[in-house]
Order: structure tokens, then C-alpha cells, then sequence
């Protein structure tokens, strides 16, 4: 017939004036057949090194802030879990934390160190020289247990008790400040001069006397919320190392 265009196709694919044709996929598209990706669980392995700053003396298990930064990592990177192991213990100097790691042994193979010691050279007056020979010592070791990579370690600056109520019945104050200035200088020049971040957190701590709720409950060590606040500094770094 003229000016009639005819079709075997079914009238929804074809005009009757015209040759323009509509694509059966953008009607109904078939199901695609390739299998979805899903979701897939990251999991990584973090090692805290340290005294009793990091083992969270006087608060709870959950309050220290390995922990917390654990916590963090996982409430903000989709699917990451994180493994947690910590080798630290109240009164510990450099010596000691040198000694617990040759005994415990830990693998090679973490992806975040954290490594925060000195406050005990410093409070049980210690010869500067061993901090100075030691904490080099445990830096390398450090970066041995992040497999060799240097990158997945941060180095955390050792509080001042100074700013403590016990700090401040405690010997001189201002000596201890002082003391404890040097030890971080030392830590944070080592630490730029070998490429391995160095977190300063020290001037939370010197908030203690005017927040005293920055002080745990025995007047000495952070509290909860001060590892809170240690753990905002710290968590950028640490979310890019365990992403990579």
C-alpha cells in the first residue's frame, strides 16, 4: 500500500510513517549474566608499642587509644577490620620495650606500628644517652615489624606528667617539662631525618591542670577523652597507611 510502512515486528518497535526503530534493550534490558562484585573484607594487622601511655593505664581496655584508633579505622573505612596486638606496660623505659620484643617475638609482617616509649628514661633519670641509643634501635624495629616499610609507622610524642596533679607534687615541674622537651626533640629530628612520621601530641597533654578532665582518675596518666584527642591527630595518617 502507498505511504504505508509495513513491519514484522511488533507495533511498539516500528512506525508506520517512518524506518526509526527503538531498541529492544532500552525497553526492557535482559539481566546482565556477569556476576555482581560484592563488598570484600579488608583485613589489617596493627601493632602498639609503648609504656603505660599506650597499655592505658587507669582507664578502660576500650579507653587507651590503640584502641580507639582501632575503633576509628573501622567506623570509617568501609569493610576494614583491624587486628590489634600491644606490647606495652606501665614503667617501662626503652630497655624494657627492647627486651619484651625479643621475648614475645611478633611477626614481621603489620600493617601499622605505633610506637610511643621515653617517659619512664626520663621519670626514673635515666642517662639521656641510653634514650638516645635506644630509641633509634626501636624505630628500625619498628619499621621491621611493618614489613620493612617505614611509611607504616608513627612515631607518637611522649606527654608531660608536669601538667598532672601529680605531676605538679612531683620533683620540679618545670625541670620536667624541660626534660621531656629534649626527649621529644631528639624523637622528632630522628624521626624527620629517617623519613618516619613523628605525631606530636604533647600539647594535649600540657591542657591537664586547666581541663582536668583530660586526667584520668589517678591524677597522673591522660583519660579517655585526652587518648580521644591524641587519636584525632593520629587517625588521618593511620587511615592512609592501612588503605594503601
Amino acid at each position: 500500500m502507498t505511504g504505508v510502512q509495513t513491519c514484522a515486528l511488533p507495533i511498539y518497535q516500528c512506525s508506520s510513517e517512518n524506518t526509526n526503530f527503538v531498541s529492544i534493550a532500552k525497553i526492557n534490558p535482559a539481566p546482565s549474566l556477569e556476576p555482581q562484585p560484592q563488598p570484600v573484607n579488608k583485613k589489617v594487622s596493627y601493632i602498639a608499642l609503648g609504656d603505660s601511655y599506650t597499655i592505658g593505664q587507669s582507664v578502660c581496655v576500650t579507653c587507651r587509644f590503640p584502641e580507639q584508633l582501632k575503633k576509628k579505622l573501622e567506623s570509617t573505612i568501609p569493610n576494614l577490620s583491624v587486628d590489634l596486638k600491644i606490647i606495652a606496660q606501665t614503667g617501662w623505659t626503652t630497655s624494657n620495650l627492647i627486651q619484651a620484643i625479643k621475648e614475645q617475638q611478633p611477626t614481621s609482617d603489620y600493617k601499622l606500628v605505633t610506637l610511643l616509649i621515653g617517659v619512664n628514661n626520663q621519670f626514673q633519670n635515666k642517662e639521656f644517652s641510653i634514650y638516645g641509643s635506644e630509641f633509634p634501635q626501636l624505630v628500625q624495629t619498628a619499621i621491621t615489624l611493618a614489613k620493612g616499610d617505614k611509611n607504616n609507622v608513627i612515631v607518637v610524642s611522649i606527654p608531660d606528667y608536669a601538667y598532672s596533679s601529680f605531676g605538679q607534687q612531683f620533683g620540679n615541674p618545670s625541670k620536667t617539662s624541660t626534660e621531656i622537651d629534649r626527649y621529644n626533640a631528639f624523637a622528632k629530628n630522628y624521626c624527620e631525618t629517617n623519613g618516619v612520621t613523628f605525631i606530636n601530641i604533647t600539647d594535649i597533654t600540657r591542657l591537664g591542670l586547666e581541663e582536668t578532665y583530660l586526667v584520668a582518675t589517678d591524677g597522673l596518666h591522660p583519660s579517655e577523652k585526652a587518648y580521644s584527642l591524641f587519636v584525632d591527630r593520629i587517625a588521618s595518617k593511620a587511615s592512609a597507611i592501612v588503605q594503601k
